[in-house]
Parts: structure tokens; C-alpha cells; sequence
């Protein structure tokens, strides 16, 4: 005898465990043979559509063996049996089973996604399929708007659209006019005339006449089995539908590329939401760059001050250690420089007195800071000058009354475009010759505006203007910043031996930078954990808003899996979902990070953007999407095919 298509064997399917246990099949044998048209028929209750869902690999059964084609299911594993679906099983519904947010062209060519056949492919069938079924210029449209024929008519097109030599029909004049089950009935019998295995599920005697054989269900169990005398398996493989039996070849990144489009579609179905979850990772992207662009700004703009100030300096000031200031305190001389001079490591040893000045020219008064200094002060500090010269060592020894003043000293005493140099000036009432203007500086690390200075000669300075023999500050410039500890050292050596106690203080300029980074550092990483922490909220937004999809949409992942999609083809499309949402996010986020900060620069806060941050921010954005869509997308993925079909 020719082997069975189908074979059931002492099938039983039982509900629940138990005093709830439920008994739904009894003992079930049948077989049904290449090319049949059968009906299964029964009343409410009687448990054909639970037999159609065992029959069609959606559930599996208690007990018992079902065999398909020789091979028994029961040794399939989930895939396997998606596979079943996707390449032998057709399911016509009742209920139509048509996603709602799809066009029919799109629900017909659904199961040809999990075959992986490429877009143009399954398009192209899936147009070729509504054509003959009449619906070619209905391609384009939802579900809602269509008739239940025209409904009914591209669920067959979908079971139709991986070969579906198999067709299950449940119930599918049941929710149709006479005239439109009448046109689903003949179809029917056109596709079994072409060789496909029809299986009808129905209630109605006069539907279940229409096969050549007719299996009578009551409580589970087969009462009848008839078959009328005519009853010839269709074999032929030709058809009027002129529709290839065996689809296209598989394209190798279809479940990409249309896992991608599919989630796409449901993002914008659902566009209100989709903002919704988007507004979370945009701000927590924007926030991380804007934050970090800030704190590497503020960075860079305290040690450019620093830096400013000299970064290769040893700085000696009066007074002992952890005591605030030096005012009033007179503990350094001109000779501590000159002893200082000539240490090992040590290139420049610059002496430096002063105080508050103030300087007039013509009818300007100009309250300022003088600073009495040696020729050496411009090349100890790395500061050019803007006009003229610096005074020399000759104009030190001879007390010359010659200054050098800063940009914005030379802005208060002289009109624009007026040359400063050679002009006398009035220093404390004291006329001195400008000789040049030092280039701009801008302000220190402690926000003093370096430009509002004046120099003049130590010693012209210590007799004509501030009548001081001491200094408040001698600068050593080091040869290498490596050794600056030793020559630390050193220096205080000299002077505790000189003054025969500890009466100054050193400060090393790079002590200062390294404190002055740490602490920008530590800034920088507080700015941007609060940041990480605002995306870390948005990725748990998303996770519930796909939790939320899910729970939506548990109808349409039954309708995936009934037509043929694999557990990772369902995960992989809510996947896609979540990390599309994040990285749609990310990047505008990255644009709303940079529009923050050139904001905040156009204020005047020091903004520095740099690659590191951005990416670390759309990368996290990204990791944020895969991690929290995971359990969303693996509880999609696990679902029961038959509870999610039940699902409203």
C-alpha cells in the first residue's frame, strides 16, 4: 500500500493537569493519503480545530504518534516543526488571521520571509498570487479595507505563497455571505485539483459534502469515516493557476533585511509610542555628550591657564606651608635669586615684586597691576610680545624707567589703532617710556585676567614704585619637568640653609597641572555617570515598551509561527525593534549632544567635542538596545503558536 501523507496514531490531547485536566482527543487514528480532499466535521466542542492544530505541527499531542510522510513529529524540534509549516502547511482561518498593520501584499508574502527568500522574489509571487485570485489591484491595501471574501481570499494567497501542498482550512466559510463562501469553496476545489492535500474543518454538513471524503468528529473520537465512490486523489501537477508548486531559493540575508523592514513598519504603526520610548535614549545620548564635551572643556581651559602661567615652573612665594597668602610677609630677597641661579636643572631664575598700580596717559587713569621683574620674564612664561621689546638686562642695572604693558592696559590708556610704543606714560606719577606690548594671555587658572599687567625693571620698580627690598615671588624654570622633585629639593635646601628656617613655600607648576586634571577627571566622570544613569533609565524604558509590544502583538507572533517562523526569527524581529529604537535614538541624541554644546559654547562655556564620547554614547545606546530587548524578544520567542492564535 502506498505510505500515508498523514498518519495519526492513538492520538489524545488533554488540557490542563489534574482534577482540571480536560480530555479534548480520544484515541485518534487516521490517515490521509497525497492529494485527498478531506472534512473533518463536527460540532462546537467536538475538537476538530484542536485536531486541524495538531495535524498542521501548531501543537503537539498527549499521547500517541503522528506520523507525516514516515516521519514521526514527535522527534522534531521546534525549528523543525516551524520548518514543516513554513514549507508544507497552508492555513486558511476562520478568523482570516491577517495582521491588521500590514498590507495584503505584505501578509501574503509573509511566510516566504521565514524561507528567507529575498524581497524582490516574494513580491513578485505574492502580487502574482492576488492577481489570479483577483485581488491585483487590491495588493496595496490593509485588511480593514477589504471584504471578509476579499480577507479570506489573501489568507488562501498566503497559505498558497511557500507551495503549501498542505492546506488547512479552518472554519473558512464561517464568517462569509453565501456568495463569497461559495467563491472560497471553488477555489478549493481548483487548488485540490492541482494537487494539493486539502483538509476542511467544518461544522456544516452541506461545506463537508463538498470533499470526497468526510471524517465525523463527536467528543473527540471518530464516529464516521466516508468516502464517496468517486473520490479521486488529485496527482496532476499543472494548473490554471500557472503558479510554481516550489518557491524561489532562499536569499542568505533575508531574515536581516526583512526583519529590518518588518520592524520598521511596526515603529511606525505605532509612532506615538515609538517617540515616546525614543525620547529616553535621546536624552540619555545627548546628555553623556553634552556632559563630557563640557567637563573636557573645562578641562582644557584650566590647564591651558595653568599652562599659561608657565608648566615648567617652580614657583618660590614667603611664608611657610599651609599658611594662606604671603602679604606682608618679607622673607625672599634678590640675593635668594642670585643664589638659586646656577642650580643644576634650573635654565631661568626670574625675581618678582609689585603690587596695584596706577597708570595715566593723557586724561585716561587706569588702575592696574605692576610687576618689577628681570629681562628674563617673557621667555621664563613662553610669552611673546605683540609690539616692541622686552626690556634687557642693561635697562635692570641702570634702573632705566622703561615699561612693557599688557593688551588690556594698552586697550584703557590708548585709542584704537594708536601705537603705544615710545610714548610716556605716568606709572604712580613716575613718567616711564613703553617699550612694548606683551601678546594676550587671557585668564589664569584662578580667572585674573593675565593681560592686566604692567612690567617694569626689578630695581626700577623697588626704587621708584613700590620701595620694597624684598620680592614676592621668585620662578625657576626647569630644564626637565621629570626632575623637578630633586630640584624641589634643592631649592629648599639652599633657602632654609639662608634663612636658617622654613619661612617659603614651592609650588611645582606640574604638581599643580596633575592636581588640576585629577580633579577635572573626577569631574568629568561625575558629569558623565549622572549622564549613563539618565541612559540607563531610557533602556528600561524600552524594555517595557517592548514588553508592552509584545503583550499587544501576541496574535500576530501565533500568526508568524503558524506561518512558518522559527523561534530566532521572532526574536530576531523584536530584537531588531528594540535596537532600531536605540540607535534611531542614539543618533538623535549625538545631534541634540552637539546642538547642546555649541549652545553652551555660544554662551561662553568652554565645550570641547571629541570622537571617544560620542561613540562611547551611541555604542552604549546601542549595547542598551540588545540587552534590554532580549527578554522582551525571548518571551515572544516562547510562546505557544495555538495560545498566541487564541490570543485577542
Amino acid at each position: 500500500m502506498t505510505q500515508p501523507l498523514i498518519e495519526l496514531r492513538g492520538i489524545s490531547k488533554t488540557y490542563g493537569q489534574g482534577e482540571l485536566a480536560v480530555r479534548v482527543l480520544h484515541g485518534i487514528d487516521l490517515a490521509i493519503g497525497r492529494g485527498e480532499f478531506v472534512a473533518i466535521r463536527g460540532q462546537s466542542g467536538s475538537g476538530k480545530t484542536t485536531l486541524m492544530n495538531l495535524l498542521g505541527c501548531l501543537d503537539t499531542p498527549s499521547t500517541g504518534q503522528y506520523l507525516f510522510d514516515g516521519r514521526d513529529v514527535a522527534h522534531c524540534t521546534p525549528d523543525e516543526l516551524a520548518a514543516l509549516r513554513s514549507e508544507v502547511f497552508g492555513f486558511v482561518f476562520q478568523r482570516y488571521h491577517l495582521i491588521g498593520t500590514e498590507t495584503a501584499l505584505q501578509n501574503v508574502a509573509m511566510p516566504a520571509i521565514y524561507r528567507g527568500i529575498g524581497s524582490g522574489d516574494r513580491h513578485q509571487r505574492a502580487a502574482r498570487l492576488l492577481s489570479r485570485l483577483g485581488l491585483a489591484d487590491r495588493g496595496h491595501h490593509r485588511p480593514n479595507e477589504l471584504s471578509g471574501g476579499q480577507q479570506q481570499r489573501v489568507s488562501i494567497a498566503r497559505a498558497l505563497m511557500n507551495g503549501g501542498s498542505v492546506i488547512l482550512a479552518d472554519e473558512p466559510t464561517g464568517a462569509l455571505d453565501t456568495g463569497s463562501g461559495g467563491e472560497v469553496l471553488a477555489l478549493l476545489h481548483e487548488l485540490h485539483a492541482e494537487g494539493h492535500t486539502i483538509i476542511l474543518i467544518t461544522h456544516d454538513a452541506a461545506v463537508a459534502a463538498q470533499a470526497q471524503r468526510v471524517i465525523e468528529l463527536v467528543d473527540g473520537r471518530v464516529v464516521s469515516d466516508t468516502r464517496r465512490d468517486d473520490a479521486v486523489p488529485a496527482l496532476a501537477a499543472a494548473s490554471s493557476l500557472e503558479l510554481d508548486q516550489t518557491p524561489p531559493d532562499a536569499h542568505p540575508v533575508g531574515d536581516l533585511a526583512a526583519a529590518i523592514g518588518m520592524a520598521l513598519r511596526s515603529l511606525r504603526n505605532n509612532l506615538f509610542r515609538t517617540v515616546l520610548t525614543l525620547l529616553g535614549i535621546i536624552i540619555g545620548v545627548a546628555a553623556v555628550i553634552a556632559m563630557l564635551a563640557l567637563g573636557d572643556g573645562s578641562k582644557r581651559q584650566v590647564l591651558e591657564r595653568i599652562e599659561a602661567m608657565g608648566p615648567d615652573l617652580l614657583v618660590v612665594r614667603p611664608g611657610a606651608r599651609n599658611v594662606r597668602g604671603s602679604g606682608g610677609i618679607k622673607t625672599l630677597t634678590a640675593d635668594d635669586a642670585k643664589a638659586l641661579d646656577g642650580l643644576p636643572n634650573v635654565k631661568r631664575v626670574v625675581p618678582e615684586n609689585g603690587g596695584g598700580i596706577t597708570v595715566r596717559f593723557g586724561r585716561n587713569d587706569y588702575a592696574t597691576n605692576g610687576t618689577g621683574t628681570t629681562a628674563n620674564y617673557p621667555a621664563s612664561r613662553s610669552w611673546d610680545l605683540l609690539q616692541g621689546d622686552f626690556f634687557s638686562d642693561a635697562d635692570v642695572s641702570s634702573y632705566s624707567p622703561v615699561a612693557v604693558i599688557g593688551t588690556t592696559v594698552r586697550d584703557a590708556l590708548f585709542t584704537e589703532g594708536e601705537n603705544p610704543i615710545g610714548q610716556s606714560i605716568l606709572i604712580e606719577n613716575v613718567p616711564f617710556e613703553v617699550v612694548g606690548v606683551m601678546s594676550s594671555k587671557g585668564e589664569s587658572a584662578f580667572g585674573s585676567d593675565l593681560d592686566d599687567n604692567l612690567f617694569v625693571p626689578l630695581t626700577t620698580g623697588r626704587m621708584r614704585l613700590f620701595g620694597q627690598s624684598h620680592v614676592k615671588a621668585i620662578a625657576l624654570q626647569l630644564a626637565d619637568m621629570n626632575q623637578s622633585e630633586a630640584t624641589v629639593e634643592a631649592v629648599e635646601a639652599i633657602l632654609k640653609r639662608r634663612h636658617q628656617t622654613v619661612d617659603f613655600k614651592v609650588r611645582n607648576m606640574a604638581s599643580l597641572i596633575e592636581t588640576a586634571t585629577e580633579t577635572q577627571d573626577t569631574l568629568a566622570l561625575l558629569l558623565g555617570s549622572i549622564a549613563a544613569i539618565s541612559l540607563l533609565v531610557g533602556g528600561i524604558g524600552v524594555m517595557n515598551i517592548m514588553l508592552v509590544s509584545v503583550t499587544e502583538r501576541i496574535r500576530e507572533i501565533g500568526i508568524r509561527m503558524a506561518c512558518g517562523a522559527r523561534r530566532a526569527q521572532i526574536q530576531l524581529q523584536f530584537s531588531i525593534e528594540a535596537l532600531l529604537v536605540c540607535a534611531i535614538g542614539g543618533l538623535i541624541g549625538v545631534g541634540l549632544g552637539f546642538a547642546a554644546g555649541y549652545a553652551a559654547r555660544a554662551f561662553g562655556s568652554p565645550v570641547i567635542f571629541s570622537a571617544p564620547p560620542v561613540l562611547m554614547a551611541f555604542g552604549s545606546a546601542f549595547i542598551i538596545g540588545m540587552v534590554f530587548g532580549y527578554l522582551p524578544a525571548r518571551r515572544a520567542a516562547r510562546l505557544d503558536p495555538v495560545m498566541a492564535l487564541a490570543s485577542e
